[in-house]
């Protein structure tokens, strides 16, 4: 059953996404605003399909720690779940900081190209960390957040990796709080998985960090204690029903 209701949910993903993409190209001419509320429809697509194909159900808590201005976003990194949740489910228009390359990556490249996030060109060296800078002083005087993963790639429930200070590094160069947020997406969405486990994802949005008067490197063992004690904390949060239906 859950190998079917996977094949189903790639089936879908794969359906909605060429029609995206199209359509990401084909309203290039209207603002930027207009775009990305057009465009961000497809992961929160994506998140209603996994609950509703697969039974990865969700809720959040802290939404009132979101600030009323300018932060750097720094989320637990567990599965493409949340690369999905967040920028459909914030009530502010979010930024991606990212590979140039993937602008190449057809239909999703071409979607993510035409939202004007944080690109960087890892050839420029250390120029790429003050690319960040500017374009990310930009977006946010443009009204929008930057989201950042600080372990910088996907960590397997269980594992730990350390914590990049890119995300602190730009909040304190631009005085903007930082935001931690910690999830247990992995368990129904693990890494690199084709199997999506039903079970419901808690996302923990803690209070704004100030970095104002911080090195960058204190405030990222803040906001590391943080979404560490929080994900222990959430664990696994599976129901009798739901848990009677992972395979042992």
């Amino acid at each position: 059953m859950l190998v079917l209701r996977s094949l189903l949910f790639l089936l879908f993903e794969v359906a909605t996404v060429i029609p995206f993409a199209i359509l990401s190209v084909l309203i290039l001419p209207l603002p930027l605003h207009h775009r990305y509320f057009l465009i961000i429809q497809w992961p929160r697509l994506m998140v209603w399909g996994a609950r509703a194909i697969c039974g990865v159900r969700w809720e959040m808590k802290g939404f009132e720690h979101l600030p009323d201005g300018p932060c750097v976003l720094l989320s637990k990194h567990q599965s493409a779940w949340e690369t999905m949740f967040i920028p459909s489910h914030m009530p502010r228009e979010v930024c991606f900081v990212y590979k140039r390359e993937l602008h190449y990556v057809p239909f999703f490249g071409w979607g993510l190209a035409s939202l004007a996030m944080i690109h960087i060109d890892r050839n420029e060296g250390r120029g790429a960390f003050e690319s960040v800078v500017s374009q990310g002083s930009q977006r946010m005087a443009e009204g929008r957040w930057i989201i950042m993963f600080p372990e910088g790639t996907r960590v397997p429930v269980g594992e730990r990796r350390p914590y990049k200070q890119g995300g602190t590094k730009l909040a304190t160069r631009l005085g903007v709080p930082v935001v931690p947020i910690a999830h247990n997406a992995g368990h129904c969405w693990p890494r690199n998985s084709f199997i999506k486990t039903p079970g419901l994802v808690t996302v923990s949005i803690g209070a704004p960090i100030p970095s104002v008067g911080k090195t960058s490197e204190a405030l990222m063992r803040e906001v590391e204690e943080w979404i560490e004690n929080e994900v222990r904390r959430l664990g696994p949060t599976m129901d009798r029903h739901d848990a009677a239906q992972v395979p042992a």
